[in-house]
């Protein structure tokens, strides 16, 4: 391929990526105002109720945790390493948090039912995961004091207020989409559609070990590269919700930093690995991608 073909490429993919970045950062910062207003109004709320829970943590934390915004993953974190909540709970929270997911479904595309159908298969076995492991793990008895961690690891939007915040995300995610989005066009053009659908993230098992690894990287750039590349048609729907069950942004970091138990949190993070990808295996055996309403 001569240069004159190369930057013919690169030219290509770039118009179109600019274009449809355009096209999506006004719904990309839509979303995000309507996050920033429920995080600002609610967010304190949900997670004293999450303190509160008891028996029950693993549901109101794996409802909690779908909800599009990073900062109950990393309050989870503190409240397990201080023993407020349980195992369980803080379980259900990682397995169901997705980071910028919904904000890059819909900016990609996907219908409202799609999306809140994905965030149900998320949902679901999160919560059922996290009651097991209530049922199995006897919780360790020991009194920590809990810190406010989560404060440490947030996106550095205090005092933005409510519009830039919103603004600051939407355009953070929006770079996030460019790259990604410039990276897959040059690839298609490079490999085509065909070769490219052919790589390991569409292999099984493969695909979804690759993924989940990616998924575990304590940054919501993760969860974005996952969901461009399944609207990208580079990897399939099991082998995406394998890395973004095991996306549990900055929650994975709070939990090292706030638990001091290092074999533990390994435990963790390997055992949210292993369901993480064994999930994403039976969602794509099931079939459900087919009838979902996209």
């Amino acid at each position: 391929m001569d240069l004159d073909n190369i930057l013919h490429i690169l030219w290509h993919a770039l118009g179109h990526c600019l274009k449809e970045v355009a096209l999506i950062l006004p719904l990309l910062y839509l979303t995000y105002l309507l996050m920033e207003v429920i995080e600002h109004r609610a967010g304190d709320r949900l997670t004293a109720v999450i303190r509160r829970s008891g028996r029950v943590g693993p549901l109101l934390g794996g409802v909690v945790g779908i909800l599009p915004q990073c900062g109950f993953s990393a309050a989870a974190a503190g409240l397990y390493a201080g023993r407020v909540i349980t195992l369980g709970t803080l379980v259900a929270v990682f397995l169901s948090t997705s980071d910028e997911m919904v904000a890059v479904l819909l900016a990609g595309g996907i219908k409202l039912p799609g999306v809140l159908c994905i965030l149900l298969i998320k949902a679901v076995p999160a919560i059922a995961c996290g009651f097991l492991c209530d049922l199995l793990i006897r919780p360790r008895r020991e009194e920590v004091k809990v810190e406010e961690f989560c404060e440490q690891e947030n996106c550095h939007c205090e005092g933005k207020g409510v519009l830039l915040a919103a603004l600051f995300h939407a355009l953070k995610v929006a770079l996030f989409i460019f790259l990604v989005s410039f990276g897959l066009h040059i690839a298609i053009e490079l490999l085509g559609e065909e070769r490219l659908g052919s790589l390991a993230f569409n292999l099984p098992v493969v695909g979804h070990l690759l993924s989940t690894l990616i998924g575990l990287i304590p940054n919501c750039a993760a969860s974005v590269v996952l969901t461009e590349l399944y609207l990208g048609g580079a990897m399939s729907l099991g082998a995406m919700l394998s890395g973004l069950l095991a996306g549990a942004g900055v929650g994975v970091l709070v939990l090292f930093r706030a638990n001091r138990h290092l074999k533990e949190n390994l435990l963790i993070l390997a055992g949210l690995y292993g369901v993480s990808v064994v999930l994403g295996l039976l969602i794509d055996l099931s079939g459900i991608a087919a009838i979902l309403p996209f």
